[in-house]
């Protein structure tokens, strides 16, 4: 064993061992002398060429009398005919990149090599010809070039096809002109040729849409035998399909027949190629998927680990938006959560979460508890982040979920891996009201051995504004005060906020509270006594059981009405006297945003991070914005706000979005804007909007945006009243309407004088799922039994036909803009039936349920069955309403 163990080290010493170690400039070009000896030694000479090769990769720079030296010595050992140092003075030639004066001295050899006998001769020189030559010589050598493409050895056909590929980018009009010859080598019978042929026609044509089509149109019918070259055709395949899709009508599919057949490819890289763009492939059908998935579910059984990642992979993306196609695979995928490739078995485990069905949760989860403690961590976030998606699929199944992450939490992990388990914790008891009891006191046990500072204090922010909420507030005193004891500054400041709290929402918990803060204003941190001093005289300092003041909770629990940066910048020039600072001097204006922080806001958070969910989760910053704003500070309270509607496309000069605000009598739109224009400054920005396909609105307001400058977001708003609580809906034409001053690039200055112009905007409508709020209910069956059988409204409707089930029912999701629960949105392929359960909230704060119940025929002909239950009858009413209309 001694032996083998001393062997093992023997290697390691020998892997460690490099033949260049400890190689320096000066000593490499003492040795280049070698190339101008009369006799030269091949061996000697591609030795040094070796190192100087080492050197450049290296990132040694030469100066221009050493390059040129070195470059003037290697051209004399064209000399020699051995191949091998011949092959090494290619390389170097192209590594020092000789200047145009110094690339004649070996033009001439080149070329003499570029029509010579022997093949590796003429491919190399043909490579380094082609890296150092300009415009000029390239137009003599052209003729040579051309002859080169369609020559008998592959060697030299592909050496010329690949340098035309590197042409194309310089010298593009030369390389179009060789379009016959390179057409020519399509039909190579040698598979690299043919790949590399294919793949610079194509970059000929690429700029011709038409072109591009009659290529892949005439090539489809069979004349491609290169493996390589038929996974590129593929591609180009699938990008004439994207094109096309635009303008054929559904179900029309160019070229799908062409894929289909090669997933009966022998190459296995095809097959693949094959069922990828399948599965890419834009409102790809069941039908067109299961050829695909057949494939791809055969490959997970395959010895070969690149194979089986490739297909579960894939499957995995397919999951993302038809987890149903993919529970064929479920049986093969459960096999790859042993497997010893870690990457393999986290994707297989990911994509079982995604497409299990609620009974196989238990035993999925049983299974994934023995996976985790061998994954990194990296891995371990990904298989968290789909058990939340998962739990939020499945309510019903938030215990076996949640006892699962809490279980994770108290293992070992760093920060990435602990956040992303408590940002799901966070989600599910936002999400799932029954959730939250439990889940609580996961976070409150974490908090006990928590070692990271940034963790502890948001779960104390967070369980200062549910735990109040909860039936028995007062257990999860004892969690926070242990952190004023145990704690560093930090996380005792938050634990001392965490505790007013408590103290503001629960009256009966006050005396308490109070005795807990008095201890803490003798803590040996300032930030902590301040805290609890402030709030012991906010709070009222007898600690008696009376009910809160509203304007207490609202310091406490409120957002601060005016933006951070304002008052910062207020403070920084505040100069200390005897008057104190007033918080009304602070400007309420919405400063515009820089651009790099909207792209990075751009990313949706989660967990703690994310805003509150439910009604108020995307209404409160909004509110607050609107609320700053005087001629909408009357409006009352938000209901809803849109997601952004772009109206103009993309890669234009202005960019403009607009958000609707959903007042009960008022309807504000917020118009984003952005001005992508470096050499311009635009003023008093205004939107224009015309109303008279919206009959029932009437302009009331408008708050034009002062300037926008380059690259930096801002805001402008139009109000409009409409009748109070009554869904209204019309189509708005708009134009963007501004003064535009010129602005000089060197000094950032914008002209005064300025010209005023216009720019059409895209329409817009206010639809009636505007007007109601997608809230999810965690118990359908308890939610509906709850609201009056009084108020509930049946009918049927005929929907006509429909290309399949599933589109007819992802339509009226849409139309009612409603919230669908406990995963009845996914539709089983080749359902011929289907039942989906929607809950919202309607204008007015009204709670509305809906029993959607599905059925086709053999025409494809769709009807439905809607049953609505509200807490008012008249809003029962309009949703039968809409869906007639």
């Amino acid at each position: 064993m001694a032996q083998y163990v001393k062997k093992d080290d023997d290697r390691d010493e020998e892997a460690e061992y490099s033949p260049f170690s400890g190689i320096e400039k000066g000593a490499v070009l003492q040795e280049a002398r070698v190339f101008n000896d009369p006799q030269l030694d091949s061996r000697r000479c591609s030795q040094v060429i070796t190192k100087l090769l080492y050197l450049l990769n290296q990132g040694d720079t030469f100066t221009k009398v050493e390059a040129t030296e070195v470059f003037f010595s290697v051209t004399k050992l064209f000399q020699s005919k051995d191949i091998g140092l011949r092959r090494m003075v290619y390389l170097i030639i192209k590594e020092l990149s000789p200047s145009a004066d110094e690339v004649i001295i070996v033009t001439s050899s080149l070329m003499k090599d570029m029509n010579s006998k022997t093949d590796v001769y003429r491919a190399n020189a043909i490579r380094v010809l082609c890296r150092i030559t300009d415009g000029t010589l390239l137009t003599q050598i052209e003729r040579y070039l051309k002859q080169a493409i369609v020559d008998k050895n592959p060697v030299v056909a592909s050496a010329a096809l690949v340098s035309g590929i590197h042409l194309l980018q310089t010298n593009p009009e030369i390389v179009k002109r060789w379009s016959n010859e390179v057409q020519e080598a399509v039909q190579s019978r040698a598979a690299l040729v043919q790949f590399h042929a294919l793949g610079l026609l194509h970059q000929i044509r690429q700029n011709d849409r038409l072109a591009v089509s009659k290529l892949v149109t005439s090539l489809t019918k069979g004349t491609v035998r290169s493996p390589l070259a038929q996974c590129l055709l593929i591609r180009y395949t699938s990008q004439v399909i994207r094109e096309s899709s635009m303008n054929s009508q559904p179900g029309d599919r160019p070229f799908y027949d062409y894929l289909e057949s090669c997933l009966r490819h022998k190459s296995e890289m095809v097959i693949f190629e094959a069922a990828r763009a399948i599965t890419e492939l834009s409102g790809v059908t069941s039908r067109e998927l299961t050829p695909a998935i057949t494939v791809l579910q055969l490959f997970l059984s395959s010895s070969k680990p690149v194979l089986r990642f490739a297909a579960v992979r894939t499957l995995n993306k397919v999951a993302m938006t038809q987890p149903m196609a993919v529970t064929t695979c479920n049986i093969d995928m459960e096999s790859l959560i042993s497997d010893q490739n870690r990457s393999i078995a986290t994707l297989a485990i990911t994509t079982l979460l995604k497409t299990g069905n609620e009974s196989g949760v238990d035993r999925l989860m049983k299974q994934i508890t023995n996976f985790m403690s061998d994954i990194a961590d990296e891995f371990k976030i990904v298989v968290v982040d789909a058990i939340r998606s998962l739990c939020l699929k499945f309510p019903l199944k938030f215990r076996t979920l949640m006892n699962f992450l809490s279980n994770i939490l108290r293992e070992e992990g760093g920060f990435e891996y602990k956040k992303a388990i408590v940002d799901s914790i966070v989600t599910i008891i936002r999400d799932i009201p029954d959730a939250k009891e439990g889940g609580l006191l996961h976070l409150c046990e974490f908090i006990e051995d928590c070692e990271f500072t940034y963790l502890s204090t948001q779960i104390l922010h967070f369980l200062g504004i549910e735990g109040p909420k909860t039936a028995d507030p007062s257990k999860f005193i004892r969690y926070i005060y242990n952190r004023v004891i145990l704690e560093n500054a930090t996380v005792r400041a938050s634990a001392v906020s965490t505790l007013a709290k408590f103290g503001a929402m629960v009256d009966s918990l006050k005396p308490r509270i109070f005795v807990l803060l008095r201890r803490c204003l003798y803590d040996n941190d300032d930030e902590v006594r301040d805290r609890a001093t402030l709030y012991l005289n906010t709070l009222g300092g007898d600690g008696s059981v009376v009910e809160t003041d509203k304007d207490v909770k609202e310091f406490l629990f409120g957002s601060l009405d005016l933006p951070l940066v304002n008052l910062e910048t207020s403070l920084k020039n505040y100069e200390p006297s005897d008057e104190p600072f007033d918080i009304n001097s602070v400007s309420r204006e919405v400063k515009s945003q820089p651009f790099a922080e909207k792209k990075a806001q751009a990313k949706k958070p989660t967990g703690l991070g994310a805003p509150p969910a439910g009604p108020t989760s995307t209404v409160d910053t909004y509110e607050k914005l609107l609320l700053s704003i005087p001629e909408f500070s009357t409006f009352g309270q938000l209901f809803k706000s849109s997601a952004p509607v772009e109206l103009t496309e993309a890669e234009t000069e202005y960019a403009v979005n607009v958000v609707k605000h959903i007042f009960d009598k008022y309807v504000v739109f917020q118009y984003n804007c952005t001005n992508t224009i470096p050499e311009q400054l635009l003023e008093n920005v205004t939107i224009v909007v015309d109303a008279s396909e919206a009959e029932e609105f009437e302009e009331l307001a408008t708050k034009p945006l002062k300037s926008l400058p380059y690259d930096t977001p801002g805001q402008t708003f139009v109000a409009f009243e409409k009748p109070e609580g009554v869904p209204s809906i019309g189509k708005f034409s708009n134009v963007l309407r501004f003064i535009v001053k010129e602005v000089d690039p060197s000094t950032g200055e914008a002209e005064e004088d300025g010209v005023e112009d216009e720019y059409q905007l895209e329409e817009f409508e206010v639809v009636a799922s505007d007007y109601m709020l997608k809230v999810g209910v965690s118990n359908f069956r308890n939610a509906w039994e709850s609201l009056s059988p009084d108020f509930e409204r049946v009918d049927e409707y005929g929907l006509g036909p429909r290309e399949s089930l599933k589109e007819a029912v992802n339509t009226v999701i849409n139309l009612l803009g409603m919230q669908p629960c406990e995963g009845t949105e996914v539709v089983a392929a080749n359902s011929r039936s289907h039942t989906c359960l929607l809950s919202g909230v309607y204008i007015g704060n009204v709670k509305v349920l809906v029993r959607l119940s599905f059925g086709v025929d053999g025409a494809k002909e769709v009807a439905m069955k809607l049953a609505v239950r509200s807490e008012d009858e008249l809003v029962s009413d309009a949703i039968h309403e809409l869906v007639a209309n």
